[in-house]
């Protein structure tokens, strides 16, 4: 019995000296990260108005700031300023919105030494604002589009540390976001950006 138990005390003892300086290191690294990317806009476009809306793509700066809850797990909320898109129907300029997409994800890090890849899931909500359609088309079909959209998000990301809690970092994120139109009061259908947005950047760790 004497036996059995120096054993497992040998054991846990070695397991602590492994563990302990791991955990040392993650508590000095700091529980918040802030990242500053260029981030690119590819929206899916998909429309079921018939009037072949589109809108372009664009390549825009990003800030996000994660929140480690473990040494693994982290919230990141992804914040940005109003971004102003051409609205197309069918290829031709009808108009002109902007709108602002704050999403909160909760990721799973995987440390991996400086190399420490990620996966998150979470929500985005969307505000659509100024939105302006040309003349002619206001007089043809008085279109309005639903100004909030809520919808899921997935992302997969890696950070690499550079030294002095600095960080690279590589991010894609899919995104759910639409918009009903309406002529007058009469829905006419549904306006999907839905983007995949790739991004690229700093951070640092505090």
């Amino acid at each position: 019995m004497k036996t059995s138990f120096s054993r497992v005390a040998t054991v846990v003892a070695l397991a602590l000296a492994v563990v302990a300086p791991a955990a040392h290191a993650q508590a000095k690294e700091g529980s918040f990260v802030v990242r500053l990317r260029a981030l690119h806009l590819d929206s899916a476009n998909k429309d079921t108005t018939g009037l072949g809306l589109s809108i372009n793509n664009k390549t825009f700066p990003e800030l996000d700031i994660s929140y480690f809850i473990t040494p693994n797990i982290a919230a990141e909320l992804i914040l940005t300023y109003p971004q102003k898109h051409t609205l197309y129907s069918n290829g031709n300029e009808i108009g002109t919105l902007k709108h602002l997409p704050p999403t909160l994800t909760v990721q799973y890090h995987l440390p991996m030494g400086d190399f420490r890849p990620y996966a998150g899931l979470g929500l985005n909500a969307t505000n659509f604002s100024d939105v302006q359609f040309s003349p002619a088309v206001v007089s043809a079909l008085h279109p309005n589009v639903k100004r909030m959209s809520y919808g899921a998000a997935a992302q997969i990301g890696a950070d690499y540390a550079i030294g002095g809690g600095w960080l690279l970092n590589f991010d894609v994120k899919k995104v759910q976001i639409k918009t009903k139109v309406y002529s007058g009061t009469t829905e006419a259908g549904t306006f999907k950006v839905d983007p995949l947005l790739v991004s690229v950047g700093f951070g640092k760790r505090f």
